[in-house]
């Protein structure tokens, strides 16, 4: 059974807007023989613009169902159905997060009609619902809203049918792991597999004998390790594959708490098929110090020859010379100081006027190295002592994260079922962890480039 089906919403994103309205056609592959639609209160404000699209207000919505009250029916009506949508992906991350909201798990098997009309029908220009029902003479009553681009889809679904010379293979949905995934090792549990959460964490692969081939992390545990099986066609890629014999996983709810997860057991596990990871994540680093008449200076150079920890690190030495040299120009220091060139005089930048002359002692030390402290702070982190909190593994825990005095002590997780968490608690639910060059890599990066939910200093 198909659930052909539309959604609008209040915005672009599934993690912070609502659903407003829903329309299902139920299709036993030959015909409709059922629908379902509604109104949703998103309880939330409908930006103009998006009413302006669609014509759903907030007085349309305000005595409509929320979502939680239809919750139950969805998940009825919808069970054994692959949902079948165009750009499916965006109405199904819509629908699952509301449903992880209510703190349930949906899962579907899914269709998507824009995928299967540029295998069954390709050279068309646009592939969008409005643009490809008009160059097919479909007739769309009601675009935008969630019955009209539904009914539409049916009928793109049924043009489809019609025009497949393999219709069994382009819309047969169900089969095991194996009929999915060729040259699977015969020991790997297809069940296990399928039942794979599509939640944040750190997965790991098994060959026959228990031996860790592979260590990974990702937002979608299911769909990372399902790419692994898919894709790849490298000798080494075919050659993991069909050694894995059993997957695990650990959830740890926060994309940071994965990423150090990971770096920390690649380096003590020392997987097989890690071995680009095994030593050091980053293989260059900035390096500061001074020269003799005091001004700071930078150089680029393999960490592993480096006692001292790194600036910032790279994956290798045109990633830090380009990354160096915009830094040069935004804080307008010398290419000589900075390794970018070799000269026994003056730099170029010097000559065009780019440099005020630190390179020939023509600029005050401690004006010139006001802003070179600027570029050293830029990827410092707080000396104080602080904790990261961030999402945990479900709504009734937080990730926690210790830093102190720069150095990274580990991370654990508090429950927040027990009403007020003093600072105390929380540093007791901490689990240590060794300080690197790779964990402060990934720390700084992560602070400078994304959020965490607070951050707490004791």
């Amino acid at each position: 059974m198909y659930a052909i089906l539309d959604i609008e919403t209040t915005g672009g994103s599934p993690k912070v807007e609502k659903i407003t309205e829903i329309a299902i056609y139920f299709h036993n592959g030959h015909k409709v023989v059922d629908e379902w639609s509604t109104l949703l209160n998103p309880e939330k404000n409908i930006p103009p613009f998006i009413t302006n699209l669609t014509g759903i207000s907030n007085d349309m919505v305000a005595d409509a169902p929320k979502f939680y009250e239809v919750a139950r029916d969805l998940v009825e009506k919808t069970e054994d159905c692959t949902i079948v949508g165009h750009n499916v992906s965006f109405d199904y991350s819509f629908i699952k997060s509301e449903f992880e909201r209510l703190g349930y798990s949906y899962d579907r098997k899914t269709l998507c009609t824009i995928k299967l009309s540029k295998k069954i029908i390709p050279g068309h220009k646009s592939y969008s619902l409005g643009k490809l029902c008009n160059e097919l003479g479909i007739e769309i009553n009601g675009r935008h809203r969630a019955a009209g681009d539904a009914h539409a889809t049916v009928s793109l679904f049924e043009l489809l049918q019609k025009q497949s010379n393999s219709t069994e293979k382009d819309f047969q949905i169900s089969g095991s792991i194996k009929e999915k995934y060729k040259n699977l090792n015969g020991n790997l549990n297809g069940d296990d597999i399928e039942t794979l959460p599509e939640k944040t964490g750190t997965y790991y692969f098994f060959d026959e004998r228990n031996v860790l081939l592979y260590i990974g992390k990702s937002l979608n545990i299911k769909k990372r390790i399902l790419s692994h099986l898919g894709n790849g066609n490298s000798k080494r890629s075919l050659e993991m594959r069909e050694r894995i014999a059993a997957i695990s996983y650990e959830l740890t709810g926060s994309e940071l708490i994965a990423l150090l997860k990971e770096s920390e057991e690649i380096k003590r596990n020392k997987p097989i098929y890690n071995r680009a990871q095994r030593r050091s994540l980053s293989h260059w680093g900035l390096y500061q110090g001074k020269n003799e008449f005091g001004y700071v200076t930078f150089k680029i150079a393999r960490v592993s020859e480096e006692p001292d920890h790194p600036v910032t690190a790279y994956n290798n030495k045109e990633e830090a010379r380009i990354s160096l040299s915009k830094l040069v120009e935004k804080h307008w220091l010398c290419q000589k100081l900075c390794g970018l060139y070799q000269t026994e005089g003056a730099c170029f930048h010097y000559g065009i006027r780019q440099c005020n002359g630190a390179c020939v002692q023509k600029e005050s030390v401690n004006v010139y190295n006001k802003r070179a402290e600027k570029l050293i702070k830029r990827y410092s982190f707080d000396h104080s002592n602080m904790l990261l909190i961030d999402s945990g593994r479900d709504k009734q825990e937080r990730s926690i994260i210790r830093i102190e005095k720069g150095i990274y002590l580990g991370y654990g997780y508090v429950p927040l079922d027990e009403g007020y968490v003093k600072i105390e608690q929380m540093l007791e639910c901490v689990k240590p962890a060794l300080d690197n060059r790779d964990v402060r890599s990934i720390l700084s990066n992560w602070l400078r480039n994304n959020r965490v939910e607070k951050v707490l200093y004791y």
